[in-house]
């Protein structure tokens, strides 16, 4: 088989998986999880003393800044790995069920690891934020950053690509039946 010939049956198959929404879904939930490792998920801030508890895919630190002195000190960190080791199998999932195109039972149950995959990262980050809550006063408020939403973004991607594998697999199925 010549060099030409690989490329046009590569070409035809990644066009084929273009053209399936649920493949543009999938590639959405695995983006949106790969990006977690890169943003940070959670923030509570304080004004008095110039104090601020983080939360990324990789690590919680509580760190206090001198505003005067312009330096910054680290008075809590904690490892937070799973995170990042959860959003990265997810993302693997992802990428390796829109190659799983053939097999849309397979792709289902796929997505529903996916999904409990998801829900398990969703759970660990609860988890940490509610750990990290009593760190400063109470009176203030943290926020979500662009990393939480990133993982909510994933789930409902995640969500809507396994609609489309289950209705191009009842359409398979009616089609057989007609015939």
């Amino acid at each position: 088989m010549s060099l030409y010939n690989r490329m046009y049956s590569f070409a035809q198959i990644i066009l084929v998986m273009i053209q399936r929404l649920q493949s543009i879904f999938l590639f959405i939930a695995a983006l949106s999880m790969g990006l977690i490792l890169f943003f940070p998920i959670w923030q509570k801030s304080s004004l008095e003393p110039s104090e601020r508890a983080i939360l990324t895919a990789f690590h919680l630190k509580y760190e206090s800044n001198d505003v005067d002195a312009g330096q910054g000190e680290v008075l809590f960190e904690k490892n937070t790995i799973y995170i990042g080791l959860f959003a990265l199998i997810s993302t693997a999932i992802s990428i390796f069920s829109i190659f799983q195109y053939k097999n849309r039972l397979f792709q289902i149950k796929l997505g529903a690891l996916n999904s409990l995959v998801m829900a398990i990262t969703m759970g660990i980050v609860i988890y940490f934020i509610f750990k990290a809550e009593p760190l400063l006063a109470q009176e203030y408020q943290g926020s979500y950053l662009f990393g939480f939403y990133l993982i909510v973004s994933g789930m409902m991607s995640n969500l809507v690509s396994n609609r489309f594998i289950r209705r191009d697999e009842k359409l398979v199925k009616s089609m057989d039946r007609i015939r």
